[in-house]
């Protein structure tokens, strides 16, 4: 029996599955969350000054800055566990936090150009530096731990299955041949 990098049989599937409905799940409640037109009477000018938004979040005092700096970590966070949930546990642990990071950046962007159609919203390079660093801390906080955990739990399985494997091979005795029948030439 071979382990190509996946939890196997239903449990794969079913991690899997659960993945895709949080994920869909999640980015649905976002889409509803961020592109909601807002009934305001005056809208700030789109920022697209990294960082300005951020120093300027600051400069409201540390209460005020720290609810505002954590919704914009916490808006895409769950990405950073529910994308790399569909994936291989035997990925280097740098390129699923560099495929995970970019594909947050990915949907933190389209998201921020959606919102430039709808009423009330503006640009805010400052969302999208944030939605990403919450994606990457997420990722870095979860994933590794939940892989090497799922990699000693299927360690401890393959010993069981190796049991069944060999005893299904033992020889069962001579293949019994019927002798009026010919062998083909």
């Amino acid at each position: 029996m071979q382990r190509q990098g996946s939890i196997g049989g239903s449990a794969a599937i079913r991690i899997r599955v659960t993945g895709g409905v949080l994920l869909v799940a999640h980015l649905g409640l976002v889409a509803w969350l961020m592109l909601r037109p807002l009934d305001v009477p005056w809208v700030m000018p789109a920022n697209l000054r990294p960082l300005a938004g951020i120093r300027a979040d600051l400069a409201l005092g540390w209460p005020e800055a720290a609810r505002r700096l954590g919704e914009g970590l916490a808006l895409l966070a769950p990405l950073g566990v529910l994308l790399p949930m569909s994936g291989r546990l035997d990925v280097s642990p740098l390129t699923s936090l560099v495929r995970t990071a970019a594909t947050g950046a990915l949907i933190s962007l389209g998201i921020a150009l959606l919102q430039t159609g709808v009423p009330g919203r503006v640009v805010d390079v400052d969302s999208l530096l944030l939605n990403t660093v919450g994606v990457i801390l997420a990722h870095l906080a979860v994933v590794p731990a939940g892989r090497a955990w799922l990699r000693r739990r299927g360690e401890r399985a393959p010993h069981e299955a190796e049991q069944v494997t060999v005893q299904e091979d033992l020889p069962q005795g001579r293949t019994p041949t019927i002798p009026r029948v010919g062998i083909a030439p």
